[in-house]
């Protein structure tokens, strides 16, 4: 459900707001043009979530731009992705953030509380896959989500994925994160009863070809309820599984 425009439309319901005001907040200009960036000032009225900033390649007073133009349009929470540490630390001076440098993710603002309708597990097939699964889990958390993380659990030693069963099995969505062959997505996948995430990433040796090995073992998976995201792509399966995490019931 379209949670911004779901607000303002109760907003009207119950009183709180005119009709016009409600007018001007939908028909307020949809971006800003800062030459350098456009930001999308209509993405939560679209679609429930306000734009993220990718942080790579940007740099901090351009973030810092995109960040003041979507404060001064009421985004308190603002979440930007893939952040050097070098990058965070001259953007702190510009404006107000909290940085993981584990994650490589930054925001304003604060982490709500849980809302969905369940509990994320993110699970790990190793602790060097942790960056990737970091940056998944604490996605998932900028967007109110519960988050269990479940880290070292490949299946070299299957025993230790086993001895969390009680977890797998009562997630509402499952994020598998793993280098090498990229089997764990599918040992979760033939345990779970929900969807399940899988994030292939370019931990290995030289014929893991930077995660492309563990990609087409995921895309591969004979496990039902198995999809696949691209290499390292932790912010993608974090926001996936936020949605999953929120979906109500449509009549």
């Amino acid at each position: 459900m379209n949670t911004e425009a779901k607000q303002i439309l109760e907003a009207v319901r119950d009183g709180h707001i005119s009709v016009d005001d409600a007018l001007l907040k939908l028909k307020a200009e949809p971006f800003d043009d800062l030459g350098f960036a456009k930001p999308d000032h209509h993405r939560a009225l679209r679609q429930g979530a306000a734009e993220v900033i990718y942080g790579a390649g940007k740099t901090p007073e351009q973030i810092a731009g995109i960040v003041r133009a979507m404060q001064k349009r009421g985004q308190e929470r603002v979440l930007i992705t893939r952040l050097s540490e070098d990058s965070a630390m001259h953007l702190n001076a510009l404006i107000d953030m909290k940085y993981d440098a584990v994650s490589r993710l930054a925001y304003t603002g604060t982490v709500p509380s849980p809302s969905g309708i369940g509990r994320i597990v993110a699970a790990t097939g190793g602790t060097s896959d942790i960056p990737v699964a970091e940056e998944a889990a604490q996605t998932a958390e900028f967007f109110g989500n519960e988050v269990t993380r479940l880290y070292d659990v490949g299946v070299a030693g299957i025993h230790r994925l086993l001895s969390h069963k009680e977890e797998i099995m009562s997630a509402s969505v499952i994020i598998a994160i793993a280098g090498m062959e990229g089997a764990l997505a599918s040992v979760i996948g033939g345990l779970a009863d929900c969807p399940v995430i899988a994030v292939p990433t370019s931990i290995g040796y030289g014929a893991s070809f930077g995660g492309l090995s563990a990609l087409l073992s995921m895309l591969n998976s004979c496990a039902s309820g198995v999809c696949t995201v691209n290499i390292d792509n932790g912010f993608g399966a974090g926001y996936l599984a936020g949605m999953i995490n929120h979906m109500e019931a449509k009549p």
